[in-house]
């Protein structure tokens, strides 16, 4: 067995002959999860018609024991680059294959995590996107789908769940046997199992029975969740009930929170996986609730879309998200208390995508070639997610509701239980709105990269509007412009169909796309930035704020506003109003990247106005608890914050959780104000995971080679943590007033780019390039380092991140002057 160079990915053009002479009939996967604790057994076989063929099977096993097809033996020795050669004659055929495949723990495959606060193991399925064949010999492509028989062996004390109702059918004290299946026909990358000793809570609605699980170190808060989860799940069921006409077709619906998680959730049908840091052991946020709610309702919608009709091959995965990311918040927005949605999904969906659409790896939201599975999960990003949405919103706006929907309807009708394309659903949305001609609003928001910048010139008296000029465009926008008279706001609707539009606001402060309807680029021209300190404190339209805080991080982004004016408008206005704790909102765009560019002693004051907001809060508020989380960022008082990690002298209103009390710890490592003893001494009072994950970052905070080296054998793989460690901690050890420390990092980040990479696979490999990026280095050495990495064979997926994270780069020295 070869695998000098690590699985193949596979290439569409072998998708499509394997696809032109191959169908699936069924797979019965049998698996065994009580053998160890690193590797488990499985067994598959699978039936299929064939032409004469010559094909693979893959599987990726640590050990691979035997493989039959039609009663006769294949070797075992064959298998390379997890590919298993088969040579089929016409008809039907039957291939058992058995092996024992390793447990993983960078949140894919079979994941096998062990709860640090009491030691307890749970194991889930993710086999998204190429993932599978780490559990079970398959044909791993998305349009040879197949109905699944899964027979699972665990632990007697275990709960099993997966995409079809798990039914106990025997025990022999020490391990219980579970079947689930025959499924409706699945691909691949949708099979699950989530097995260990999960607390779990049912209900049913409308005839769906529903689950939810979670660690029984979060039974307690799960229990408290409860409540708002089932609702939220009934009420997403009744929309798009009513939105689709069609039921939801896949049996029970279990929501697993489970450890370690990538991504936000992952749609597998009827046993969604969501992380479990989305349960909220402490203090949550109406923002943090309602991007939970989001999320719910967008792995419901991809039950129908993406799982009932499934993209025919990776290049359509954008549809997938685009359409999941517009239904889930129409549905939250006009099914559950969470009305206000939108203005949440702002903060944390737009700069986003903008940013990821204005780099040089900017890519069309569709028609992505997409070459093989690997090259497309590069193009998995804001701009599939936030982009698209933004762009199916225009359309549905466009065609009218009634085409719209009816054009999915028939969409789902036409191609139930199948595979499907772009071209598929826009034929659909023509005939359902009596012909109309989408030629040209696909080539302009879907083929046609990169945003483009709306400006206001008052000399001109007109709005311009110009595109990127690697991508031309003529794009149509219709958005609302606001304009400040007399002291308030006046919000008005416009058309831009050239590339200059009158437009005269004579010498009033602007605010483009007041509503965020359409997608570019507004830099708040110089006028309006020197006014918005003196008017953000009293502008009380929360939509109004949202816009200008965007307006403001993408400007400051494209190099439109220096940070000077930045550092002006958050000492006159602290963004404590996006309540949200996400890696996306402006709690960590302020800490990250506003206050490291600002001019020195912008903490300082920065700190001060935090204060004062804090002050002025409703003790007990969602405010007061945003602004708190800002005092702890940007304090630099030793005696304070180390009393409010105690629990003491704490702001009325303000209970001590685990979140708040690392906050404090964090910020205490980060400016050299206590040592990793303290810090493990902290991490054995409270052995949680989000404890242990917090404990990374701030031992990596600290300003010392210990503190540097801690994270660094993360990147190196010399240390095996699970991915929330590697993330953090590599996030956490650039820090701007460490340079000095972090230097021979920063060369040995470039020198072992190789082997950093080589050490990891996955997800995590994209994570370890970018959070591992010597990204505080503002210097002209470092981006010469990283521009001639970029001139290196480099896999795809890491040269996107590193791309990325050199344009950032880029980007901030170049707004330093």
């Amino acid at each position: 067995m070869s695998s000098e160079n690590g699985p193949a990915s596979l290439t569409r053009a072998e998708a499509e002959h394997r696809a032109n002479g191959l169908t699936v009939t069924s797979y019965d996967v049998e698996l065994d999860l009580s053998l160890a604790d690193d590797t488990f057994s499985s067994r598959t076989t699978i039936r299929f018609a064939s032409s004469s063929l010559r094909t693979f099977v893959e599987v990726k096993p640590t050990a691979l024991h035997s493989a039959v097809l039609d009663g006769a033996a294949l070797s075992p020795d064959s298998l390379e680059r997890g590919r298993l050669p088969l040579d089929l004659a016409a008809g039907e055929h039957e291939l058992v294959v058995e092996a024992t495949m390793g447990f993983r723990n960078d949140g894919e495959g079979l994941h096998r995590s062990v709860d640090p606060a009491d030691g307890l193991a749970y194991v889930y399925g993710m086999s998204f996107m190429d993932a599978a064949p780490t559990v079970f010999a398959c044909f791993d492509q998305p349009d040879l789908k197949a109905p699944y028989t899964m027979r699972v062996t665990a632990p007697a004390d275990w709960l099993v769940r997966g995409n079809a109702p798990a039914r106990d059918v025997g025990t022999d004290g020490t391990t219980r046997q579970w079947l689930m299946g025959p499924t409706p026909p699945l691909a691949t990358y949708f099979v699950t199992v989530v097995a260990g000793p999960y607390h779990l809570l049912e209900d049913a609605h409308d005839g769906i029975g529903l689950g939810l699980s979670s660690r029984r170190s979060l039974a307690a808060t799960l229990d408290r969740e409860a409540g708002e989860l089932f609702t939220l799940t009934r009420q997403s069921f009744d929309e798009l009930h009513r939105l689709f006409g069609i039921r939801y077709p896949f049996g029970d619906y279990h929501q697993a929170f489970v450890p370690e998680f990538n991504a936000g959730a992952m749609e597998n049908p009827g046993c969604v996986t969501i992380r479990d840091p989305l349960l909220f052991e402490g203090a949550s946020t109406r923002a943090d609730r309602s991007f939970r709610a989001n999320i719910i309702a967008h792995e419901m919608a991809h039950q129908w879309f993406g799982n009932l009709v499934t993209p025919q091959w990776w290049d359509d995965l954008w549809l997938n998200e685009s359409f999941a990311e517009y239904m889930g918040l129409r549905v939250i927005t006009d099914a559950t208390e969470y009305a206000d949605g939108p203005l949440h999904d702002s903060y944390a969906r737009r700069c986003w995508g903008i940013t990821a659409d204005s780099r040089p790896t900017t890519h069309p939201v569709a028609g992505n070639p997409a070459e093989d599975a690997l090259s497309a999960l590069q193009n998995f990003d804001g701009i599939s997610y936030a982009r698209g949405s933004n762009v199916l919103r225009q359309l549905a706006a466009r065609l009218g509701d009634d085409a719209f929907l009816g054009g999915v309807r028939e969409h789902f009708e036409l191609h139930r239980f199948g595979n499907a394309t772009m071209h598929d659903l826009f034929a659909s949305w023509e005939r359902a709105s009596g012909g109309s001609d989408l030629g040209g609003f696909v080539r302009d928001w879907l083929l046609t990269p990169g945003a483009d910048q709306l400006r206001v010139d008052r000399a001109a008296g007109a709005v311009l509007r110009t595109s990127p000029a690697s991508y031309p465009a003529e794009r149509t926008h219709l958005l609302d412009i606001a304009v400040h008279r007399d002291g308030r706001w006046e919000v008005a609707p416009h058309r831009l169909e050239a590339a200059s539009t009158p437009f005269d606001a004579g010498d009033a402060p602007v605010l483009l796309d007041a509503t965020e309807t359409t997608w570019a680029i507004c830099p708040p021209d110089a006028l309006t930035m020197d006014a918005l300190p003196r008017l953000a404190p009293t502008m009380e339209d929360p939509r109004l704020r949202a816009t200008m805080w965007n307006s403001v991080r993408l400007a400051l982004f494209d190099g439109a506003l220096t940070p000077t004016q930045v550092a002006e408008l958050l000492v006159a206005a602290p963004p404590v109003e996006d309540t949200a704790s996400s890696a996306r909102g402006l709690l960590s765009w302020v800490g990250s990247t506003a206050l490291p560019l600002a001019p020195d002693g912008t903490v300082e004051r920065y700190h001060a106005a935090v204060l004062d907001a804090l002050g002025r809060a409703t003790p007990g508020s969602e405010l007061q608890l945003s602004a708190f989380r800002h005092a702890l960022l940007s304090s630099q008082d030793v005696d304070r914050l180390a009393r409010w990690a105690a629990g003491d002298g704490l702001p009325d209103g303000i209970t001590l959780d685990t979140d708040l009390r690392w906050r404090a710890l964090t910020r205490l490592a980060g400016i050299g104000a206590t040592d990793r003893a303290a810090l493990d001494a902290a991490l054995a009072d409270e052995p949680s995971s989000a404890a242990t994950v917090n404990h990374a970052a701030a031992v990596a905070s600290l300003p010392t080679t210990e503190g540097k080296d801690f994270a660094w054998a993360r990147a190196t793989g010399e240390v095996s943590v699970p991915n929330y460690e590697i993330d953090a901690a590599g996030r956490a050890m650039w820090r701007i007033d460490q340079r000095a420390l972090t230097q021979p990092y920063a060369e040995a980040y470039f020198a072992d780019l190789d082997a950093i990479v080589a050490a990891h696979q996955g997800w995590v490999q994209g994570t370890v390039v970018t959070a591992y990026f010597p990204i505080t280095h503002l210097d002209a050495a470092t981006v010469a380092a990283g521009q001639a990495a970029l001139r290196r064979d480099l896999p795809g997926a890491v040269r996107r991140r590193l791309a990325d994270a050199v344009d950032e780069l880029e980007r901030r020295v170049a707004v330093l002057g």
